[in-house]
């Protein structure tokens, strides 16, 4: 077969079984993603405006709500877009722009909940030394460190596929993704570097919680501690983790056998529930921003009455 260097652009072919209904989906899309960059917004602003949350933890959260916005981005206009176009395709440039977005922002997203897994340690395990680790200094740090490695890393890895030798241009997917285009490459080839940093940042995360655990165990005052500030953010662990697990055994082990529906659900998965869930369950569950949220409601009730 002759080697398709000069591609232009791939064609989405996960759109088979949807574009029947697919003013129904841009209706629903539309709003979910309204109802995405709402709930995101009232976290960052609550955050933003109020001094006295101007702390590690509610730090690292509105990073996390920042990049949920990001990664959102790189997936809702282009598929809205496609939702109402005759052809589902997108050019070689703009596929690799939407790999660098959709695929860092799962990375930060893993990087923050390993920052904010050490914060929770450092909170529960060392309290006297806390504002002596957790300085403003550190905090920058560990913020400029979860979105610099990973965008370095997807980056990377862009830069290093530019050079492969395509032989196909179908992507089985509603949107482009790095295993996926790697196959279409007449040669194999495996993002082992990705793969040992997602492993490493998961034995970290386990230790840190190890730890947490047998802290807990000693003293009911920390076991107190663990269930207001360590729920939320194990719930928003285990939804990353299974989101990108998800779409991790769908890319590598995914068959065709499979009704179409169901891989669009497998592939979509990290995309459309963590950017949500997130804030929601941190606005429920942490204190202070439902005080804000409920004040803020109150506020404004009083002014339409």
């Amino acid at each position: 077969m002759e080697n398709v260097t000069s591609l232009i652009e791939f064609t989405l072919s996960g759109f088979s079984e949807i574009l029947d209904y697919k003013l129904t989906f841009f209706c629903l899309t539309l709003l979910f993603y309204c109802v995405i960059i709402m709930v995101n917004v009232v976290v960052i602003v609550i955050i933003t405006m109020d001094r006295n949350l101007h702390e590690p933890m509610y730090i690292f959260l509105c990073s996390l709500c920042v990049n949920g916005l990001f990664g959102t981005a790189g997936f809702y206009p282009k598929f809205l877009l496609d939702l109402l176009s005759h052809h589902q395709v997108i050019s070689y440039t703009g596929c690799m722009i939407q790999v660098l977005v959709i695929y860092s922002t799962v990375c930060i997203d893993i990087c923050l909940l390993a920052v904010m897994a050490y914060d929770r340690y450092v909170a529960i395990c060392r309290p006297l030394e806390y504002h002596s680790v957790m300085t403003r200094h550190r905090v920058a740090q560990l913020v400029s460190f979860s979105w610099l490695v990973p965008l370095g890393f997807v980056s990377a890895g862009i830069i290093s596929s530019s050079s492969l030798k395509l032989c196909g241009s179908h992507i089985q997917k509603l949107y482009c993704a790095p295993w996926l285009v790697a196959k279409l490459s007449c040669a194999q080839t495996i993002g082992y570097v990705i793969i040992l940093f997602y492993i490493f940042l998961g034995i970290f995360i386990v230790c840190t919680y190890v730890q947490l655990i047998k802290s807990c165990l000693v003293s009911l005052e920390n076991r107190g501690k663990f269930m207001r500030n360590c729920v939320p953010h194990l719930m928003a662990l285990f939804n990353v983790v299974i989101a990108v697990l998800f779409d991790v055994m769908f890319m590598r082990y995914g068959s065709s056998d499979l009704p179409q529906s169901l891989q669009n659900f497998l592939s979509t998965e990290m995309i459309i529930v963590p950017p949500i869930v997130n804030p929601v369950m941190y606005g429920i569950t942490l204190t202070q921003i439902r005080k804000k949220i409920l004040l803020s409601c109150l506020k404004k009730k009083r002014q339409i009455c």
